[in-house]
């Protein structure tokens, strides 16, 4: 599997160079479902908005892309805003659809099985150690 972060017109992937904006411009609509596209076998990341206190960030998974399994100390939500994704939490699987989301509790397994292409948004909020 290969991630790549999109930003801009650049594609980042294992670079050590830093790219000159991480977020989406300020003060302007954006289409979220449209400004993130599929990359053939990759999960490709775009953040919208990067703090030290948390970050969202979208994410687009071609067919047969996972992520693996990993533990977050902080809660975590994610939002499918195209397709279908099946998401593994402490070991309970749960299949979201477009329009709906899930919290990912702090200090639980989780992983995302691969399930066809989807998008979808991640919330990380940063509040402390839990």
């Amino acid at each position: 599997m290969k991630i790549k972060e999109k930003i801009g017109e650049n594609n980042i992937q294992g670079s050590t160079a830093k790219p000159v904006n991480l977020e989406l411009e300020k003060s302007k609509a954006h289409i979220i479902v449209e400004i993130i596209e599929y990359m053939a076998n990759s999960v490709v990341i775009k953040t919208i908005i990067k703090k030290s206190t948390g970050n969202i960030s979208v994410m687009s998974f071609d067919s047969g892309e996972g992520l693996t399994e990993k533990t977050s100390p902080f809660d975590t939500f994610a939002q499918i805003i195209e397709g279908k994704a099946e998401i593994v939490i402490d070991k309970v699987s749960h299949i979201l659809e477009s329009g709906q989301g899930i919290i990912i509790p702090a200090h639980s397994p989780n992983f995302i099985k691969p399930n066809g292409r989807f998008k979808m948004i991640l919330t990380i909020i940063k509040s402390g150690y839990e």
